[in-house]
């Protein structure tokens, strides 16, 4: 048995910096994982052949690179090897009539394209990216807050102080509105709104859910100002520069140590039990960076004595599962649309708003879609050293999956385990890619399919398959993430916390709630 400071349950990004922030305050720091490999969702790997490596699910890092942790730790983690590989041909659509349209760092370049379009669009982009600053300060001060009162009060006061009654509300608006709503008062081509609706599907907002709007807005406007940013040789640069800070710090990592309960006396977290039967004291803090259902009844096996908090972590709502293929290429896909398209690190394959909406109703309902949006990520265009030299890697990720399968929107594949019919359907999404760039299938020398239950086996905070762990709709986001009087990162049980995408401020590779907590146990 053995004392520490704080014990944490999980390796993912949001542990990692929270545990590297407080070993650097002189906290004493374990970490248990389960599996034998760190990084949660952040974690890259030769899934296909030798010299391939493909990141297993988050492969977008800007939201770290932006984040208030690495902006106070960029030193730190720099010395621990964190390397990023910056993009500026960010994003991209191509669709079936052979015409694309795409988001560079370049104004001009986008610009341009958007001329092609339309006039209207061109001149609207340029206001949006004008206004965007101003804009920015307030969004990015509420999601980069705790959900407190204080907090709120006071990006409440400066957004009305510095934009008053009318714009404040507009804000607000903007909060509030689905995808479609504001895409459709902003810009006139279908082309360009279904370009930026395709971010909303990346969490789970078809294009007619309230609150989705502030997603595509926020990935085209920072893209557009700051491009993107990728991992220099995979998302894992991150992990293992985390890793590195907590370890020279005096913290401790271990994996292949899956914890079996949280230890409770009292009212009042105090330690863990791994599967192994070892038990280990916690003084200060147990951190779970576990989907909300693993706690009542499993981590915690009477519960947490608040029969409402259990009864909301058990109906904590996914989103609709993912499937990734990885595939190890000989060269880049030949768009269709245009050999441009080669240099984008994301290219989505979502014909329009109706066709998103179609496909998330058909996941919701337990339909394997017949036709789903498809996230291409050309990660070796931007980085080569993922792959032998001259060769490639794909990410496709498959938007939106159910766990059970209970039919074939298109009527061809018979209800079944996803272990029996996920290479049938990869098949499905390798046609798709093939009618916008054809000679695809000739191009890839090895692939690896992993299906939603695939995902959730590797890493159990992606029920069902759901990457982003939890749905963000209103409902289940803010005030409410995971659930009421729960939104900074507490637990009915005294010293128990929650951390990861589960808790406020959601998915993402931006650390925010791992950092959050750990200034609020810890100081800054």
């Amino acid at each position: 048995m053995s004392e520490f400071d704080a014990i944490f349950v999980g390796a993912g990004h949001n542990s990692l910096a929270c545990a590297a922030h407080l070993a650097l305050k002189g906290w004493k720091i374990a970490v248990f994982e389960r599996s034998e490999a760190i990084g949660g969702a952040v974690r890259t790997a030769e899934y296909t052949l030798p010299g391939f490596r493909h990141d297993f699910g988050a492969m977008n890092l800007s939201l770290f690179a932006g984040s208030a942790f690495h902006r106070k730790y960029a030193n730190e983690l720099k010395g621990h090897g964190l390397e990023f590989a910056p993009v500026t041909d960010c994003f991209a659509s191509a669709f079936p009539d052979g015409k694309w349209f795409g988001v560079s760092n370049d104004l001009e370049k986008t610009a341009s394209r958007l001329a092609a379009f339309s006039a209207a669009d061109a001149a609207t982009w340029r206001r949006l990216v004008g206004a965007f600053p101003g804009e920015a300060e307030h969004l990015f001060r509420l999601l980069g807050s705790s959900m407190s009162a204080r907090a709120l009060a006071g990006t409440g006061w400066n957004l009305w102080r510095k934009k008053g009654i009318a714009g404040a509300l507009d804000t607000a608006r903007l909060l509030l509105s689905s995808p479609r709503a504001w895409l459709e008062e902003n810009f006139e081509t279908p082309h360009v709104r279904t370009t930026l609706a395709a971010w909303g599907m990346h969490l789970d907002f078809s294009p007619d859910i309230a609150g989705g709007a502030v997603f595509p807005y926020l990935e085209s406007m920072a893209n557009q100002s700051f491009g993107m940013v990728l991992g220099k040789g995979g998302a894992d640069t991150i992990i293992r520069a985390l890793a590195g800070m907590v370890t020279a710090a005096g913290g401790q990592i271990t994996t292949g140590a899956e914890i079996a309960e949280i230890t409770v006396s009292a009212g009042k977290a105090t330690g863990v039990r791994l599967a192994s039967g070892e038990i280990h004291v916690a003084t200060r803090a147990v951190i779970a960076g576990v989907a909300p259902k693993a706690l009542p009844g499993k981590l915690l096996p009477n519960g947490s004595g608040d029969a409402g908090f259990d009864t909301a972590m058990k109906k904590f709502r996914h989103a609709p599962g993912t499937m990734m293929i990885h595939l190890a290429m000989d060269d880049l896909p030949d768009w269709n649309a245009g050999a441009e398209l080669r240099q984008f690190a994301y290219v989505h394959l979502a014909p329009s708003l109706d066709a998103m909406s179609r496909v998330y109703q058909q996941a919701i309902a337990g339909l394997l879609p017949d036709q789903p949006v498809l996230v291409v990520g050309q990660p070796t265009t931007v980085d080569p050293s993922r792959a032998p030299q001259g060769k490639h890697v794909l990410w496709v990720q498959v938007r939106m999956l159910p766990a059970e399968i209970l039919g074939d929107a298109a009527g061809k594949i018979a209800p079944a385990h996803w272990d029996a019919v996920k290479d049938t359907y990869a098949e499905r999404v390798l046609d798709i890619i093939e009618s916008y760039a054809p000679g695809l299938r000739k191009k890839i020398l090895g692939r690896a399919v992993l299906s939603p239950l695939d995902l959730e086996r590797e890493n159990p905070n992606l029920v069902g398959g759901d990457q982003i762990c939890g749905s963000h709709h209103l409902a289940q986001n803010f005030l409410f993430r995971p659930a009421r009087g729960f939104a900074r990162w507490n637990t009915p049980v005294s010293n128990l916390y929650l951390t990861g995408a589960a808790t406020w401020p959601g998915a993402g590779t931006g650390a925010g709630s791992g950092y959050m907590l750990a200034q609020q146990l810890g100081g800054n």
